[in-house]
C-alpha cells in the first residue's frame, strides 16, 4: 500500500470515529423523526437488513464493488438520525469477500468507515426538514440527503481507487457516476418509502422491499455480466486470431492491456479505456483475410506481399462494419498503423488527423511487437530498449505525448526496475531498428519487410 493511500485510510478512519462520536453526543439513538429505531431491536433489524444488502456486491470493471446498502442506510438516517445511520454504516457493511479474506485489512477498514461520514451528513440534513416522516418536507429532505450521501461516498471511493491504481480522481469518479450513478440515486425514493412503511408496518418492511432491492442489484449485475460476456467473446476471438501464428500468442491481449495502461496514465475516461481494451483485442482481426503463405512467411516479403499485409487494418474495419457495438472501435482498428509524420497506412493521416486512441494503440502495438520474439527476429529488444526506440521515433512514427504517457505506466516503470536489479547481466544481441531514411528507401523500392521495421507487427 502506498504512503498516500495509507494516509487516506487513516484520515477517513479518524474522521469516521469523530463523526460517530459527535453524532452520538448530539443525536442519541432513538431521537429520530418518529423514534422507531430506539433500542437494540429496531437498530439490529436495520443492521441485519444492511448486511444482507451489502453481502453480495457487483464488481464494476476497473472500478469498485457496488451494492445496494445505500437504501437501508439512508432509511435509517431518515428514521433514527445521524447516530443510528452511523452505527448501521459501521456494522452493516460486511461483505462475504471479507470473511473469505479476499480484502486486505486496510480495505476492510476503509469499507467500514468511509460510509459513516456521508451517512452522518445525510442524517443531519434530514433532521433539518422536520419530524413528520409522512410529510412532503421529509421527502424533499430525503432527496437532498440521498444526493449528498451519494456524492460524498462516491468521492471517497474514487479517491481510494485513484490512489490504488495510479489513476486520475476525475476519470474514476466520472466513470463510476456514468456506470451506476443513476441506479444508486434512484434508490433514494425507495429509502424514503422503506422508512415510511417501517413506521406503519414495522419489521415486515424488510420482506416488502426485499424484491425491489434485489431486482435493482440483479439488473445492474446483468448489465455488468453482459459487458463481461462481450469482452470474453472478443478476447476469445482475439486468441483465435493470434493462434494462426504461434509466434504471436497472446499478442492482442498484451496490446490491449498496455493500451489501457497508457489510457489510464493519460487520465482518459472509462468509456475511452473500454474502447482501447476492445480495439486492442481486435486490432489484428483483419489478418483473418491474409493468406497463410504471407502471414507466416519467415523470409523477406515481396512488394506485393507487403502491400497485401498492409491491408489488414482496412480489412479489420470491414469485418466489423456490421457490429454496431464496436462502431467507435472501428476507426482505431483502421488507423493503428498510421505514422505521426504521415507515412503510415492505410490512409497516410498525419499528426492529430489520426484518432487519439489509434495513436495510443499504435504505441502499445509497437512496444509489444519489439519486445516479443518473432521468426524474423529471434532476439527481441528488452523493454528498456523498446522504450528507447519509442522515444527515438517520437514525432516521426509515434505521438510524443503518448510515448511519454507510456513511460509513466507500470509496464514501462517495471522495465527499468528489472534492468536495475541485474546490473551484471550480459548485453543481449540487439535487433536492428531502421532509421527513417532506411524505411523510406525500402518503401520506395517496395522491399520493406516485417523484419526491417521493429514497430510493425
Amino acid at each position: 500500500m502506498s504512503e498516500s493511500l495509507r494516509a487516506l485510510v487513516s484520515l477517513v478512519a479518524i474522521g469516521a470515529i469523530l463523526a460517530l462520536l459527535v453524532s452520538l453526543a448530539l443525536w442519541p439513538i432513538g431521537q429520530g423523526i418518529e423514534g422507531p429505531v430506539s433500542g437494540f431491536p429496531g437498530l439490529a433489524f436495520w443492521i441485519v437488513l444492511t448486511i444482507i444488502a451489502t453481502s453480495a456486491p457487483v464488481h464494476v470493471p476497473r472500478g469498485p464493488f457496488v451494492s445496494v446498502y445505500f437504501a437501508p442506510v439512508l432509511a435509517v438516517a431518515i428514521l433514527g438520525g445521524p447516530s443510528a445511520a452511523a452505527v448501521t454504516a459501521v456494522l452493516g457493511t460486511f461483505e462475504l469477500r471479507e470473511f473469505r479474506r479476499e480484502v486486505p485489512w486496510w480495505g476492510v477498514l476503509y469499507n467500514h468507515t468511509f460510509v459513516v461520514i456521508p451517512a452522518v451528513l445525510a442524517g443531519v440534513i434530514v433532521q433539518g426538514f422536520g419530524s413528520d416522516v409522512t410529510s412532503a418536507r421529509i421527502l424533499v429532505g430525503a432527496l437532498i440527503a440521498g444526493s449528498v450521501f451519494f456524492l460524498v461516498a462516491e468521492s471517497l471511493i474514487a479517491v481510494a481507487v485513484a490512489l490504488r491504481d495510479g489513476r486520475s480522481f476525475r476519470a474514476v469518479i466520472a466513470g463510476n457516476v456514468r456506470a451506476y450513478g443513476l441506479t444508486m440515486v434512484g434508490l433514494t425514493p425507495i429509502a424514503w418509502l422503506m422508512a415510511l412503511a417501517y413506521v406503519f408496518v414495522g419489521p415486515l418492511v424488510g420482506f416488502v422491499f426485499a424484491l425491489p432491492l434485489y431486482t435493482t442489484r440483479a439488473a445492474y449485475k446483468a448489465v455488468v455480466d453482459i459487458r463481461n460476456m462481450f469482452t470474453q467473446t472478443v478476447r476469445a476471438l482475439a486468441s483465435a486470431i493470434d493462434a494462426r501464428d504461434p509466434s504471436t500468442k497472446r499478442h492482442s491481449e498484451h496490446v490491449s492491456g498496455i493500451a489501457v495502461e497508457i489510457g489510464q496514465a493519460m487520465n482518459l475516461s472509462e468509456a475511452q479505456l473500454e474502447q482501447l481494451e476492445w480495439a486492442g483485442l481486435l486490432h489484428d482481426i483483419g489478418k483473418i483475410g491474409i493468406r497463410d503463405d504471407v502471414l507466416l512467411k519467415p523470409e523477406r516479403l515481396t512488394r506485393e506481399e507487403r502491400m497485401l499485409m498492409n491491408e489488414h487494418p482496412a480489412k479489420g474495419e470491414e469485418i466489423l462494419k456490421d457490429v454496431d457495438r464496436l462502431a467507435k472501435e472501428r476507426p482505431l482498428i483502421r488507423h493503428h498503423h498510421e505514422w505521426y509524420n504521415g507515412s503510415g497506412y492505410p490512409d497516410r493521416l498525419i499528426g492529430e488527423e489520426i484518432p487519439l486512441l489509434a495513436r495510443v494503440l499504435h504505441v502499445a502495438d509497437a512496444f509489444e511487437a519489439m519486445t516479443a520474439a518473432r521468426p524474423y527476429r529471434p532476439n527481441p529488444l528488452s523493454p528498456a530498449e523498446a522504450l528507447e526506440e519509442l522515444r527515438r521515433y517520437a514525432g516521426i512514427q509515434f505521438d510524443p505525448a503518448i510515448v511519454e504517457a507510456f513511460a509513466r505506466t507500470k509496464t514501462a516503470v517495471a522495465s527499468h526496475s528489472d534492468e536495475d536489479d541485474e546490473p551484471g547481466e550480459p548485453e543481449r544481441p540487439r535487433s536492428h531498428v531502421p532509421t527513417l531514411g532506411q524505411v523510406a528507401t525500402a518503401r520506395s523500392r517496395g522491399a520493406l519487410t516485417s523484419s526491417s521495421a521493429s514497430a510493425e507487427s
